[in-house]
């Protein structure tokens, strides 16, 4: 029981993690019309820029304050210079544009940061375990993204629906000619929302970085798990984005923890522990598949972001 409690847990943590990286996308998606491949790439970006300031300050918090920051700059900058002359191009050009992107930013970190992977140490502090039920440790990290990660999402919620910002941005999403007849600077409405995403890519980089190596085309197996985040939940909602990213991190961690003994009562420990992965991967794919079958729109509709 103790270890199901542990690998939901670590679901969770997987899902929010996996929200910050969707909601960006879904964002761009959903308000810009932009099939953004880059976005993956902004994630590593923040990774590497977290790796550069924790060891340039001394302090985690602080590099990871200034990594944000750092890719808040880049998403909009790469907006203004690359996404820009993109928008009304159909669907084809934009994802042969920003996978060209992918491939920049990749040769871009070889030459900045080198082929060698880098670690992001984490303060004292944060390697420590907190108790959640009697015989259970959790660690202190895991519990800091899920709490950061949650305050993310209620700040998203909190920025759409209650700001006058967010009416811009929702305005801008139902009908972008309407809303700039009216006044709204679309240009400026679109390099924030594209940086607000990258800001949030960013973000999931930087706190995944000191549980995963940072190395060079980390961002792109995420990307897709996005991509079908942002399919299961419902293109531009963000409130499908969290659902269907809490979704998708409970079956991926809970189908590797407990699939392997499942299978070892027909198959070799060896083979077991092989297709596990896939297996798991496999489920996730499935399960979109079968909302695109039930209810193509996604979960939620765009209405309910």
């Amino acid at each position: 029981m103790l270890l199901f409690i542990e690998q939901c847990l670590n679901g969770l943590q997987l899902g929010l993690l996996l929200f910050l990286v969707a909601a960006g996308l879904t964002l761009i998606f959903g308000i810009m019309d932009m099939v953004n491949l880059a976005h993956g790439s902004l994630y590593m970006i923040g990774a590497y820029f977290a790796a550069t300031f924790v060891a340039w300050t001394g302090s985690f918090v602080a590099g990871a304050v200034l990594a944000v920051g750092a890719t808040l700059l880049v998403g909009m900058l790469l907006e203004v210079i690359a996404i820009r002359p993109l928008y009304g191009r159909d669907h084809l050009d934009q994802v042969l544009g920003t996978f060209g992107l992918i491939l920049f930013f990749n040769e871009l970190v070889r030459i900045v940061w080198g082929p060698a992977g880098l670690r992001v140490p984490l303060p004292d502090w944060l390697k420590t375990s907190v108790p959640i039920l009697p015989g259970l440790q959790y660690p202190t990290y895991r519990i800091a993204i899920i709490v950061t990660a949650l305050a993310v999402a209620l700040f998203l919620y909190i920025l759409v629906m209650r700001t006058r910002l967010g009416m811009l941005i929702r305005a801008g999403a139902s009908n972008r000619e309407m809303a700039g007849a009216l006044g709204v600077n679309i240009k400026l409405l679109y390099t924030l929302v594209f940086g607000l995403g990258a800001a949030l890519a960013g973000l999931a980089g930087l706190m995944q970085a000191p549980i995963l190596t940072v190395q060079i085309g980390m961002g792109e197996n995420i990307l897709i798990l996005a991509f079908v985040i942002i399919i299961i939940g419902g293109i531009g909602s963000i409130r499908g984005a969290f659902v269907a990213a809490l979704l998708v991190g409970l079956i991926d961690t809970i189908g590797r923890a407990f699939l392997p003994d499942l299978l070892r009562l027909f198959l070799s420990y060896r083979t077991a522990s092989a297709v596990t992965p896939a297996i798991s991967s496999m489920m996730i794919y499935l399960v979109m598949a079968i909302v695109l079958v039930v209810r193509p729109q996604g979960l939620f509709q765009v209405s309910g972001k």
